[in-house]
C-alpha cells in the first residue's frame, strides 16, 4: 500500500500520525479495529483509544495491538474473540470479553495458532471468556502481567481454563492472575516451558498438566482451589518455590512422574492430602514443608526410588499414609551430586527424640506405620477395635521391636528442626494483584 493511501485510511479511520508512520490511532468509528489491521502494514503499532471496539477479529501479519485506560474489544458470545495468525504479534493492555461458550471449538479470549511465533499477551485484562488464552501449538510466545477471570454462568464441568496450552514449546508463562473456571493452567503434550510467579483461586486445578516434560514451575501460589499443582504421565518437571493454601483435596499430587524435583515447596491449611505419590519413580523431593493436612504425605501405586531429603512434615492428623510390603529409606543424600555424603533424612513433628551428639538428626529412627495402621486403611470397619487391648498390645510391641513390623516407611536419619524447609524468598517480586471480589 501506497504512503498517500495510508495515509486517506488513516483519517477516514479517525487516526492520527504522518503518512507512512508505524504508529496509528484507531478511532471509534464502527468496525474501525477490524479495517485498521486489515491496512496496517508489517510492523504496525494501533493504539487503541477509550472504547469499544467489536470482536472478532483475526490478526494475521505482524502487529502490536496496546490499549488505553478503558480499550474494550467485545466478541459477539460466538467463537474466539482475538485470533492470531501471524508471527511477532503483542497484545498489551486490552480489556477482552464476549467469547463463545464450545469446549469443542475452544472457544478464547485470545488464540495463538499453530506454529506462530514469538507472540506476547501482556498485562491485559481478560474476563468472563471460556478460556482465557489458548496457546494452541505457538512457538516461543509469552503471557505475562495478565489477570484472567473466567466465567459465572456455567457448571464446573462447562468450565474452561484461564490458560489453555497444547504443544508449545518456549512458552513463558509469568505474573498472571487466574481466577474462576476449571483450571487455572492447563497444560496438555507441551514440553520446554516455564511458568512462575502466577496466583490462581477460585478453580478446581490450579495447575494441571499431562504429558507435560521438561518444564519448570517456581514461585507459583495457589490459593482455596480443589486441588494446587498436579503432574502427570510427565518426567524432567521441576517445581520449586511454589505455594499451595487451604486447597481441599490435594497441595501437591504427582501421578506417573518420572525423575522430577520437587524442592522447596509448601503445602498448609489444606484438606486431604499435601502430597501424593501414585505410580512416580526416580524423584527428588526435597526441602518440601507440608503441614495440615488429613495426611502429610500419600504413597501408593508402587512409587519406588523416590528420594526424599530435608522435608518437614508438621500437624498432619496422618503424617504418612503408606500401604505396602517393602521397607522404603527416606533418608536421602543431602546434595544430589555427591552421593557419598551422609545421609540425611526429614523432620516429622510427631517424633520424639534426642539429639545427643548435637549433629541435628535425632538418635532414633522414625517409623510413621505400623501394622494395625495398614489394617484400618485397608478396612475401615476395623476402625471400631482400635480401643482393645490386644490392639494396643501389637502396637506396643511392635514400636519396641521393630522387626516385627510387616515392611513400610523408615526416615534413620531424621532432622531434630524442620528450619530451612519450604519456599525461598523470590529474587523479584510478584507484580500484579487480584480483581477485587466484586468486580467482573
Amino acid at each position: 500500500m501506497t504512503s498517500a493511501l495510508r495515509l486517506l485510511v488513516a483519517v477516514l479511520l479517525g487516526c492520527t500520525g504522518a503518512a507512512g508512520a508505524a504508529e496509528i490511532a484507531v478511532g471509534n468509528a464502527p468496525d474501525a479495529l477490524r479495517q485498521a489491521i486489515e491496512t496496517a502494514a508489517p510492523g504496525d503499532v494501533l493504539r487503541l483509544g477509550n472504547a469499544r471496539y467489536d470482536g472478532p477479529i483475526v490478526i494475521d501479519r505482524p502487529l502490536t495491538l496496546i490499549g488505553d485506560r478503558d480499550s474494550r474489544i467485545v466478541g459477539n458470545g460466538e467463537g474466539t474473540v482475538i485470533s492470531v495468525h501471524a508471527d511477532d504479534v503483542t497484545l498489551k493492555r486490552l480489556y477482552i470479553t464476549g467469547s463463545g461458550r464450545r469446549l469443542d471449538q475452544l472457544d478464547s479470549g485470545i488464540a495463538l495458532a499453530k506454529g506462530t511465533r514469538r507472540a506476547r499477551v501482556e498485562g491485559n485484562r481478560i474476563v468472563m471468556n471460556l478460556i482465557g488464552v489458548d496457546v494452541q501449538g505457538a512457538i516461543d510466545a509469552t503471557v505475562s502481567g495478565n489477570t484472567i477471570v473466567g466465567r459465572t454462568d456455567l457448571h464446573r464441568a462447562e468450565m474452561g481454563s484461564g490458560i489453555y496450552v497444547w504443544n508449545a514449546p518456549g512458552l513463558l508463562v509469568e505474573h498472571n492472575d487466574i481466577r474462576r473456571g476449571r483450571d487455572g493452567i492447563f497444560v496438555s503434550t507441551s514440553m520446554q516451558a516455564r511458568y512462575r510467579f502466577n496466583r490462581m483461586q477460585e478453580l478446581r486445578f490450579a495447575f494441571h498438566s499431562m504429558y507435560a516434560n521438561d518444564i519448570v514451575l517456581e514461585h507459583n501460589v495457589s490459593r482455596g482451589n480443589m486441588l494446587g499443582f498436579a503432574f502427570m504421565f510427565s518426567r524432567n518437571v521441576t517445581a520449586t518455590d511454589n505455594l499451595s493454601v487451604g486447597d481441599a483435596t490435594h497441595g501437591l499430587f504427582l501421578n506417573s512422574v518420572n525423575t522430577s524435583r520437587l524442592i522447596h515447596n509448601e503445602v498448609r491449611d489444606g484438606g486431604e492430602k499435601c502430597l501424593f505419590i501414585y505410580g512416580a519413580t526416580r524423584n527428588r523431593i526435597e526441602g518440601n514443608r507440608l503441614e495440615g493436612c488429613d495426611i502429610g504425605i500419600h504413597l501408593t501405586g508402587g512409587a519406588a526410588e523416590n528420594v526424599l531429603t530435608g522435608n518437614a512434615v508438621i500437624g498432619n492428623r496422618t503424617q504418612v499414609k503408606y500401604v505396602g510390603t517393602r521397607w522404603l529409606e527416606w533418608s536421602g543424600a543431602p546434595d544430589e551430586a555427591d552421593k557419598t555424603k551422609a545421609a540425611r533424612g526429614n523432620f516429622w513433628s510427631d517424633h520424639v527424640a534426642f539429639d545427643i551428639d548435637g549433629d541435628g538428626l535425632a538418635d532414633s529412627p522414625y517409623r510413621p506405620n505400623d501394622t494395625v495402621d495398614v489394617l484400618t486403611w485397608s478396612q475401615p470397619m476395623t476402625r471400631l477395635l482400635l480401643g482393645a487391648p490386644a490392639v494396643q498390645l501389637i502396637r506396643w510391641a511392635q514400636s519396641r521391636f521393630p522387626g516385627l513390623l510387616p515392611g513400610g516407611v523408615v526416615d534413620s536419619h531424621p532432622l531434630m528442626s524442620p528450619e530451612g524447609a519450604g519456599p525461598r524468598p523470590p529474587a523479584t517480586p510478584l507484580t500484579v494483584g487480584f480483581i477485587p471480589a466484586g468486580e467482573n
